[in-house]
């Protein structure tokens, strides 16, 4: 039996599909099976797939449900490893990532989930030179409720039996539903992190301002369902929660392909209204220059700016 089961979910994503399951096989460590879920994949996903010769990788095909979270609940049902690790389609993984990962979860039994450092790329897959580092261990179910420390899909690597214990994603939700998972994982079990990046996490405009608009809502439920149950006083990090939450969808305006900077201005508001201290916060203040700069010179004169802005960053990475 394999020690890991990789879940990948995907729908239509061979523009990056074939570069990510690369990822996957160039792991040092090499004791694990690759599940695909295929979520009704109206290009040639399937037969693609249905071509790598590599005995560990099994295809499953399913109707389109439309949400990340059944692709992956299909793969944890049919998953066989101790460990399941989730990659989406169009992310990366370092070669070191599966092996870090599981030196932490075989020495530390406790530990329900570990997750890594994520470097941010662009559409084409070139490093924009921002990292997102986490330091949260143990305990960080305060932590993870005001931010998802979990960057994205890719990162995690949990035990098999949080998921007997717990439940699944959440096929109600349809946005964050990873968050939600987290959320109930950190509130049995500790965390453990690998402070290296080891996921390279691709942002680009297929996911549409407009849709985290109507999924505010899900939000909400994530973040009420969370303090359901806390500790009294754990409940004023509510507002810093909304607060956070509120930033985020800032982002997606900006980064989505409406580039709605009034949009993102109005979320920008609604943060400081749950949590003023938010004002003096790095991402606030990154925010707001970003909002300026759309409006002034426009999403050309934004895309060149951030071209340019990348450029720097990536040079000052490489120098340090």
């Amino acid at each position: 039996m394999p020690k890991v089961s990789v879940v990948i979910p995907t729908y239509n994503a061979m523009t990056y599909l074939p570069k990510t399951i690369d990822s996957v096989f160039n792991q040092t460590y090499d004791d694990f099976e690759v599940i695909v879920v295929n979520d009704g994949s109206t290009d040639n996903t399937e037969q693609w797939i249905s071509q790598i010769a590599d005995p560990r990788v099994k295809l499953i095909s399913q109707a389109n449900q439309g949400l990340a979270s059944a692709a992956r609940n299909k793969g944890i049902a049919n998953a066989r490893g101790d460990y399941i690790a989730f990659i989406d389609a169009d992310d990366l993984w370092e070669p070191t990532k599966l092996e870090k990962q599981l030196s932490v979860l075989e020495e530390n039994p406790d530990v329900g989930l570990v997750y890594t450092w994520v470097a941010y790329i662009n559409e084409t897959g070139k490093p924009t030179g921002r990292v997102f580092e986490h330091h949260a261990e143990g305990n960080v179910w305060e932590k993870l409720v005001e931010h998802n420390i979990v960057e994205c899909g890719s990162v995690a690597m949990v035990r098999r039996h949080c998921f007997e214990s717990l439940g699944v994603f959440d096929q109600t939700l349809r946005a964050a539903e990873d968050w939600d998972m987290w959320l109930r994982i950190a509130s049995r079990y500790p965390f453990a992190v690998v402070k290296e990046p080891l996921v390279r996490y691709r942002q680009h405009q297929n996911n549409k301002s407009k849709k985290y608009v109507k999924r505010l809502e899900d939000f909400r439920t994530i973040i009420e369902k969370a303090f359901q149950s806390a500790p009294f006083e754990s409940l004023h990090l509510r507002n810093r929660s909304y607060g956070n939450i509120n930033l985020c969808l800032a982002w997606k305006c900006l980064q989505s392909s409406e580039q709605d900077y009034k949009m993102a201005n109005h979320f920008r508001r609604q943060a400081l209204m749950h949590y003023p201290q938010l004002r003096f916060s790095r991402e606030y203040i990154r925010l707001s220059i970003a909002i300026a700069l759309m409006q002034w010179f426009g999403p050309e004169g934004y895309g060149k700016v951030l071209e340019l802005a990348y450029s720097v960053r990536q040079r000052l990475s490489n120098v340090a």
